[in-house]
C-alpha cells in the first residue's frame, strides 16, 4: 500500500485517480439571496432509474459516479429517505438542473449534489438555482449549511460556492478507482483526465 507523502508527490498504481476535495459551509442564512431564486420542482420518491441518468447526464463529465456504483436498496434507502430532499429545476427544453439537500441532521444540512446541464451553464442559472436552494436548505432548525468540491468538478465551482456565500474550512485528498476503466461509465467521459 502506498503512504500518502504529505509534503511531496504520492505516486498513484495505474487505474486509480485523485482530486482535492474542499469542502464549504455557510454558518447563517444569507442576508439576500444571490440572485432571483429560480423555482425547483419538489421530486418525492424518484424513480431511480430516472434519476441515475439525469445525474449522469450533469455529472459524467465531472465524474460524478458515487451514484451510479450504487445498487438500488442503497441509492433507495439515500432517495426515498424522508429527510433527502430532491429538487428539479425546469426550463424551456426541459429538465436543466438537480439540486439534492440532505437534512437528515435539521441542524447540519448538506447540499448533496448541485448541477446544471451542460446545456444550461453560462446563462446565469446557476446563481438563480443556488438561491433557490438555500432557501429550502435552511430551515428554523438549520445552524449550517455545507457542501463539497474538488478538482474533478468544472474549474469554476470553488469560485462559484464562494460568491454564494461559502467558505472553504477543511481540504482532503480523494482516490478512487477510474470508474471509465470498470465500464460503468464511457471511456470517453472527461477526456481532459487522461486514462492510465
Amino acid at each position: 500500500m502506498t503512504q500518502l507523502n504529505l509534503d511531496g508527490y504520492t505516486e498513484l498504481p495505474a487505474g486509480k485517480i485523485a482530486a482535492v476535495v474542499t469542502y464549504l459551509d455557510m454558518r447563517a442564512r444569507p442576508a439576500a439571496p444571490v440572485a432571483e431564486p429560480l423555482p425547483l420542482r419538489p421530486v418525492a420518491r424518484p424513480d431511480l432509474a430516472w434519476y441515475r441518468t439525469f445525474y449522469a447526464d450533469i455529472g459524467l463529465d465531472w465524474l460524478w459516479t458515487s451514484r451510479l456504483l450504487m445498487d438500488d436498496a442503497a441509492l433507495g434507502a439515500i432517495l426515498h429517505h424522508p429527510g433527502n430532499a430532491l429538487f428539479v429545476a425546469d426550463g424551456a427544453a426541459g429538465e436543466i438542473g438537480i439540486v439534492e439537500i440532505d437534512r437528515r441532521n435539521p441542524e447540519d444540512v448538506e447540499i448533496a449534489f448541485f448541477g446544471l446541464m451542460p446545456g444550461a451553464t453560462g446563462q446565469g442559472l446557476g446563481p438563480r438555482m443556488m438561491a433557490a436552494a438555500l432557501a429550502e436548505a435552511w430551515q428554523p432548525d438549520t445552524r449550517r449549511v455545507w457542501l463539497h468540491t474538488c478538482t474533478l468538478d468544472h474549474p469554476g465551482a470553488l469560485t462559484f460556492y464562494r460568491r454564494c456565500g461559502f467558505a472553504p474550512h477543511k481540504r482532503a485528498i480523494e482516490v478512487m478507482d477510474d470508474p471509465r476503466l470498470s465500464g460503468v461509465i464511457p471511456r470517453e467521459a472527461a477526456p481532459r483526465i487522461p486514462l492510465i
